[in-house]
């Protein structure tokens, strides 16, 4: 054990393990975003049937298979053969079979290897910054779960309540140990990062007569405040509110994005939090100089 705790506390092998992990991670992650905005679906069509009670025989004939993130095996969606477990090796299997499914030849999104890519990236970074420390291992996970609601986000334009609420609580419990904040700037940080896209999402209303953003993106903000301390949580809005905002200008002049036709904020409101995890403190100080503070 001791040796094992040794190889770890070498910064560069300990950050290459953290990025082999995130290659598996991220191929359950493509699960997770595939999967579980289904699984809402499916639980709100349950719920609204039991509420309006329509009849048995309708229920009937929409019984489903069982669907959840262990079953059914991933299989094609054209062919519906199951991808056996030398076909899933993140990255790799893609590779060698060309992006398409041994099966039928049929084309296989480069998205999943991107996301399993970008998931071992990112993990790498987390520990390469973090080092073999406590905090290493719940950025990773925070990570994890950033990566998941970006993507579920920007299919959907839904930030599931399955993953912020948990990640949300854990950030709380995390400050009783100062992990990354105390408990006193961790429950402000809640409260402040809620309260500050609440009033901005009510004033948008009362000024246009439409909804800015979601419910989502206010427990996302509290999230990000309840790990990092209501500091960190001005610098995440600027950052977030500056990239979307350039980001949607691009679309709308390049891409010829509809106006009308809503960009989700989330994604924008992840990435500042991931970089405000990493760097919240430089940023910080950056703004207060820059400010004259």
């Amino acid at each position: 054990m001791q040796q094992l705790n040794t190889f770890l506390t070498i910064s560069p092998l300990f950050s290459l393990l953290a990025g082999v992990i995130g290659l598996l991670v991220g191929s359950f992650l493509n699960v997770v975003i595939y999967r579980l905005p289904i699984m809402m679906q499916q639980g709100w069509r349950k719920e609204c049937t039991a509420y309006l009670q329509l009849n048995q025989e309708t229920a009937q004939t929409e019984k489903e298979e069982t669907f959840n993130l262990a079953f059914p095996l991933s299989r094609c969606p054209k062919c519906n053969t199951p991808i056996k477990p030398y076909q899933n090796i993140p990255v790799i299997s893609y590779v060698f079979l060309r992006g398409k499914c041994a099966q039928c030849g049929c084309h296989i999104s480069m998205r999943y290897p991107l996301i399993e890519a970008f998931t071992a990236i990112t993990s790498f970074i987390v520990a390469w910054h973090f080092g073999y420390t406590p905090q290493a291992a719940f950025a990773l996970l925070l990570t994890w779960s950033l990566i998941a609601l970006i993507f579920i986000d920007i299919d959907h334009q839904l930030l599931p309540d399955s993953i912020t609420l948990p990640v949300l609580w854990l950030g709380l419990c995390l400050s009783l140990f100062d992990v990354f904040t105390d408990a006193h700037a961790s429950i402000i940080g809640t409260v402040v990062g809620y309260a500050a896209l609440w009033s901005v999402f009510h004033l948008f209303k009362l000024i246009t007569g439409k909804e800015g953003m979601g419910y989502g993106d206010f427990k996302l903000l509290a999230l990000f405040g309840a790990w990092l301390g209501w500091q960190y949580v001005p610098i995440i809005i600027l950052l977030s509110s500056l990239v979307g905002a350039i980001i949607g200008l691009c679309m709308i002049i390049f891409v010829k994005h509809d106006h009308n036709v809503p960009i989700p904020f989330g994604p924008y409101l992840a990435a500042a939090g991931w970089i405000a995890l990493l760097w919240g403190n430089d940023l910080n100080q950056l703004y207060l100089t820059t400010v004259g503070l």
